[in-house]
């Protein structure tokens, strides 16, 4: 893939500027980080050549003056909500959180539980935060928010709110997902600050949309496509246009909830700071595109795997028909349709031709590799063998597996284990290949092809099962599947 964005840029440009918010704001601001801060693979997919990380390693250059505060709110503790990328509830991931930020050196000063009004869920995930020895804040629900400033910026609103001790000046504020209180979390702090007498500020760290690039570009449709769940849509920022006479992107919700921030800013501090939600970012993305053509075509390919993932949905009962349209709608505006992907037609091809589900993957060089439902290997971990083949260089002719050495594990499968499938799923296979390699050079060196499957894409002709789709999601691989399910029955 071309790389589009220049990484190390971004890096130097971004912790620059966020220092220059802290110094505006005397010393202490509250930066309500949008999206994921440790692991963005959303924005890697669309702006090749921007790390995962990214963002993580922009924050650990302002290591000494930031703290992290993360929040969570206890409805989605209460229902287990999930990470669909990790596979993870959130409160999991809350501690999965801590564990990453401190082991790369920064500072995680506490955790708040946000929207509490007594739910079980949220008392024992405190407890078991302070039994490890983290601190834990407590913010409530506050009726008629967020419309109902008076009450909001009272005592009973946001002064019944703990107040969350913090030591640095850049606090940063994240969470495991949307929904979860970030903003709010801000303000209130800004609220018991000023009632302090300590000056704070408020900014917005949010990579998408991209504010300075065009509301259609397929880089914002992208984002869009990845929060139809949520129904945000991108819009041009009508409050920055009359204030400054420039058009800018922002979205709905930062759009629709301005006024009420002006508001809440006016009886917090006296005045609100900024003119507009463009404003309130620090976000400086769009400075960093170098190859727009490379950023434009791999979102395309973003929304194209968006479609799928939303069609699986659809066909196995999660998902809203809703959804489906939107992001059927945001191909059309992006001018691209699911034949743009390569691998799709591939593996359809494949089964058509056999009658039985196929897969196809395309390697770093373009070249595409397929494979078929076997009496051994089902077709992801035929297609998986093959790359991994081709990768090395080995004929496909030559078995890195020996059928001897699947038999075994076949057996264990349908005889002592209860399967009914006796094919190899990705994992068993990628086992199978490691057992293989200790005395076969041809499978070790299929075997230490595995790292360049990383950022590869794959589909396979139908839905896949969990663990195969893990496997795919640990590789690296970007996996889409027909929405439909190998075999038609009630219980998948």
């Amino acid at each position: 893939m071309k790389i589009g964005f220049d990484n190390e840029k971004y890096l130097t440009l971004q912790s620059e500027h966020i220092k220059e918010r802290i110094e505006k704001f005397g010393n202490k601001l509250y930066l309500e980080f949008g999206g994921k801060l440790f692991d963005d693979f959303h924005a890697s997919r669309v702006l090749p050549g921007f790390e995962p990380d990214s963002k993580l390693r922009m924050l650990m250059q302002l290591r000494d003056q930031a703290e992290i505060v993360i929040v969570i709110s206890a409805g989605d503790i209460d229902k287990n909500k999930m990470r669909g990328d990790l596979g993870i509830t959130y409160d999991e991931d809350v501690l999965r959180l801590i564990d990453a930020f401190t082991e790369k050196g920064l500072y995680v000063g506490s955790v708040c539980i946000t929207q509490y009004s007594g739910q079980e869920g949220a008392d024992l995930f405190k407890n078991h935060l302070e039994k490890l020895g983290i601190r834990v804040y407590i913010h409530y629900t506050i009726p008629g928010y967020p419309s109902n400033t008076s009450l909001i910026v009272s005592d009973e609103g946001y002064g019944k709110n703990e107040y969350i001790e913090t030591s640095r000046p850049l606090v940063v504020i994240t969470a495991p997902g949307p929904g979860s209180g970030k903003m709010a979390t801000c303000l209130s702090q800004l609220y018991h600050e000023y009632k302090r007498g300590i000056s704070a500020g408020y900014a917005k760290f949010e990579t998408f949309p991209i504010w300075n690039i065009p509301l259609k570009h397929p880089v914002n449709l992208a984002y869009e496509a990845a929060t139809a769940d949520l129904n945000d849509v991108n819009m041009i920022d009508p409050f920055h246009l009359e204030a400054y006479g420039v058009t800018t992107v922002n979205y709905n919700r930062d759009v629709e909830i301005f006024p009420v921030l002006q508001a809440i800013f006016e009886k917090i501090i006296g005045k609100c700071p900024y003119k507009s939600p463009t404003d309130m970012g620090v976000n400086m993305a769009g400075n960093c595109i170098i190859d727009d053509e490379a950023c434009q075509e791999a979102s395309r390919q973003e929304i194209i795997r968006r479609y799928y993932k939303s069609m699986d949905a659809l066909a196995s009962g999660t998902g809203k028909e809703d959804e489906v349209f939107k992001i059927e709608l945001l191909l059309k505006q992006a001018h691209a349709a699911v034949e743009d992907r390569k691998v799709v037609t591939a593996s359809l091809t494949l089964e058509k031709s056999t009658g039985a589900p196929a897969a196809a993957l395309e390697l770093p060089d373009g070249t595409i590799v397929t494979g078929k439902t076997s009496d051994l290997l089902g077709a992801s971990s035929a297609v998986l063998l093959n790359a991994l083949k081709e990768l090395a260089g080995i004929d496909h002719e030559v078995h890195v597996i020996s059928p001897e050495a699947i038999r075994p594990i076949q057996e264990l499968k349908t005889k002592y284990l209860g399967s009914k499938n006796p094919r190899l799923h990705t994992d068993e296979t990628l086992i199978a290949l490691s057992v293989s390699a200790a005395s076969n050079p041809d499978a070790r060196l299929a075997l230490e092809q595995c790292k360049k499957l990383k950022g590869c894409q794959a589909h396979t002709s139908v839905m896949l099962s969990d663990v195969d789709i893990l496997e795919f999601r640990k590789l690296g691989v970007d996996l889409t599947c027909e929405p439909k399910f190998e075999k038609q029955k009630l219980y998948q």
